[in-house]
């Protein structure tokens, strides 16, 4: 046991309460993770064109319970929605309402924040490419130990007063892993509260901190509190942790070098641009310089 701490959703979650009158109404597509080729047109709604891709699209925003069901039940439902947004779409323009100004700023508004992620995103690409992680992976794991690990048991009881009369049996004696199969509330008290190999940031912190703190062989001498309740721990051994493989810290990886990367494309953006500062009620700020 680990101790670590569109229309859209609401049209589509209501459009599951008939879903074969939908069927009965949209095509039904070979599943979708056979994309066929070519991104064929799967609608039209006076001719403007639904492709395969554009289901495929929905399909990444859908609510989580969704995603179970079984493709050719969930195609027709995301057809359908495209069909109602192109619907809704003739209508509006139908009755102009793109010329009404606060209509207009909107889109204005949301063009722009798409222009500005795809900058973000070309400008990216090749800092969380493979090649990159791969790169980054070499440079700060491969042949390097992993972090710090101890091997540990522990006893969970349900108040101090337990976990107290645990230790008191430990400093006559007893056996920890006895002790842990009959006291041990925690679901691996049958194999005698062993936990195995971990690091710290792999447990809630007070937990870590007082298993960190012991010497191999030693146990917690008072009872140590978390969410979970009152632990006894025992320190088995101490070792460096082994080096980590590739698919375990890929995506941190990634992270890190999109994090960076977003921050050097945001500072190289603003370097080329004249900024300057207002207060909060748009008088000069008091700086009076323009900022950088």
């Amino acid at each position: 046991m680990r101790f670590t701490t569109k229309l859209s959703t609401l049209a589509l979650m209501a459009s599951l309460a008939a879903p074969a009158a939908l069927a009965q109404s949209t095509p039904t597509p070979t599943p979708a993770a056979a994309a066929p080729q070519g991104d064929p047109v799967v609608a039209s709604v006076n001719g403007m064109k639904i492709h395969f891709s554009d289901v495929q699209a929905d399909a990444q925003d859908i609510p989580q319970q969704m995603q179970q069901m079984p493709p050719n039940q969930l195609f027709p439902i995301l057809v359908s929605q495209e069909i109602d947004r192109k619907a809704l779409l003739v209508a509006a323009k139908k009755e102009g309402l793109e010329k009404d100004p606060a209509v207009a700023a909107a889109m204005e508004s949301a063009a722009n924040v798409k222009l500005e992620n795809a900058y973000v995103q070309k400008h990216i690409a090749s800092a969380v490419s493979p090649a990159a992680v791969q790169a980054e992976y070499k440079k700060d794991y491969a042949g390097k130990p992993g972090p710090d690990q101890i091997d540990a048991r522990h006893i969970l009881l349900k108040t101090q007063d337990e976990a107290q009369a645990v230790i008191d049996q430990l400093n006559k004696g007893a056996d920890f892993a006895t002790l842990a199969k009959k006291d041990s509330i925690d679901p691996g008290a049958s194999n005698g509260g062993e936990l195995g190999w971990f690091s710290q940031d792999e447990m809630v912190p007070a937990f870590a901190t007082a298993a960190f703190a012991l010497a191999p062989g030693k146990y917690t001498t008072t009872p140590v509190q978390t969410q979970f309740g009152w632990h006894v721990i025992l320190c088995e051994g101490k070792r460096a942790g082994p080096t980590p493989a590739l698919a375990d810290v890929q995506e941190q990886i990634r992270q890190t070098l999109a994090d960076n990367a977003i921050k050097a494309t945001l500072a190289d953006v603003r370097g080329r641009v004249k900024v300057e500062l207002y207060n909060a009620d748009g008088t000069a700020s008091p700086q009076g310089a323009p900022a950088k």
